[in-house]
C-alpha cells in the first residue's frame, strides 16, 4: 500500500526518461506513444510535455481530451497510469515556461515556432502497480 501517492509517483516520474501518453482516435480506439520525460509537473495533478502542433496526437486531443500517461520503472518492475484530460496549449507564456536549450533541434524557429506546442495533462485518478499488486488512487 502506498503511503503517499504524490511522493511515490512524483519521485518515479522524475527518475524516468520516457512517458507513454494515450489518446483516443477518431474511431474510438485507444492509441499510445512514447514521449520524452515531462518538462514540468505540479505534484502529480498537472504534467507538461512538448510536442509538434502538427502531430496526430494533438489532433486527437483537440477532438477528445480524455487521456492517460503511463510511467514504467523496469528496474523495479513497477508502473503507474494517470487518467485525466489533455489540453493543447499554444500561447507564448506556456511555450516559454517549458522551453529548454536545445529544443531548436525539434523546433527550428525557436520558442515561437508554430509547430511547437505544450501538452498540459491534468490527472483525476491513477493506478499504481508494484510488488505484484495494483491499487487505484484519486489525484487531488
Amino acid at each position: 500500500m502506498m503511503k503517499d501517492a504524490e511522493k511515490t509517483v512524483g519521485n518515479m516520474i522524475d527518475k524516468l526518461k520516457t512517458a507513454f501518453i494515450g489518446s483516443i482516435d477518431g474511431e474510438g480506439f485507444p492509441t499510445i506513444k512514447a514521449m520524452l520525460q515531462p518538462r514540468k509537473r505540479e505534484g502529480i495533478k498537472t504534467i507538461y510535455l512538448t510536442t509538434n502542433t502538427s502531430s496526430m496526437r494533438v489532433a486527437q486531443y483537440r477532438e477528445n481530451n480524455h487521456a492517460c500517461i503511463y510511467f514504467c520503472d523496469t528496474r523495479f518492475f513497477r508502473g503507474v497510469m494517470l487518467r485525466g484530460m489533455m489540453e493543447v496549449l499554444t500561447d507564448s507564456a506556456s511555450k516559454e515556461m517549458i522551453w529548454q536549450e536545445g529544443d531548436t533541434m525539434y523546433y527550428p524557429d525557436g520558442v515561437t515556432d508554430p509547430d511547437y506546442c505544450v501538452l498540459k495533462f491534468t490527472a483525476v485518478s491513477g493506478r499504481f502497480y508494484s510488488n505484484f499488486k495494483s491499487e487505484d488512487f484519486v489525484v487531488g
